[in-house]
């Protein structure tokens, strides 16, 4: 991904979130220089994955696979420094756009429409070797358990939710034409570099081209103090 588009999505969803009356704690605005001089204190943003996480997926358009995230606060299961059982992210799905086909180990997780749009997320169960089964699917909504078959379609307004529990595919977009989508994650401990298990490979972390200066730097980026 090109730095000019990162800088550009940042801005962008920034504004979105806004808009939607959702307000980002302050270190979400801090620029490179403010990292730079950062010391120990932010340590707990540092190792815990806290922040802006823009991706592709390893793909070539954006606005067709990829995702724009924000994690405002999350544990760590590798260190016991950091004790919080819990994680929150917010993210912003433009008309369209995909999340791939995807399950966590470990990790589960509430995804909350906040508004703007319709969540659309279908869902499998997966086998033991990591297959989509074709076995009904279980999956809550707002403490509604629901029996589904495979590869169901689950359509959620603003305001709705839906419990995505370890090994539970799942791949979700904004139903185009009802608009860009503001969504909540609500979930146990999460680690995007070992808990993510994908139906098809693709990259999660992008490789970027730095064609101009980064305003906000990603998760993946911040310097050592």
């Amino acid at each position: 991904m090109r730095r000019s588009d990162i800088n550009r999505i940042i801005e962008e969803a920034m504004s979105f979130m806004r808009e939607r009356g959702f307000e980002l704690p302050p270190f979400a605005h801090w620029t490179p220089e403010q990292w730079r001089r950062a010391g120990a204190e932010a340590d707990e943003i540092r190792e815990n994955q806290l922040g802006w996480d823009i991706t592709n997926f390893g793909g070539d358009d954006f606005l067709k696979l990829g995702l724009t995230i924000f994690t405002l606060r999350n544990g760590n299961a590798k260190n016991p420094a950091w004790p919080k059982p819990y994680a929150e992210k917010v993210l912003v799905v433009e008309e369209g756009q995909v999340t791939p086909m995807h399950y966590h180990k470990s990790k589960m997780e509430d995804i909350i429409n906040r508004g703007g749009g319709v969540l659309v997320m279908q869902v499998y169960n997966s086998t033991p070797d990591g297959a989509l089964a074709d076995t009904p699917v279980s999956v809550g909504t707002d403490g509604v358990l629901r029996n589904v078959p495979a590869g169901t379609l689950l359509r959620l307004g603003p305001g709705e939710s839906v419990t995505v529990t370890p090994l539970l595919y799942h791949k979700f977009w904004a139903e185009p034409g009802a608009g860009k989508l503001l969504l909540g994650e609500v979930s146990s401990v999460n680690d995007d570099y070992t808990d993510n298990f994908f139906h098809e490979p693709c990259g999660r972390f992008p490789e970027i081209d730095e064609d101009e200066p980064a305003r906000h730097l990603l998760l993946t980026e911040y310097p050592k103090p």
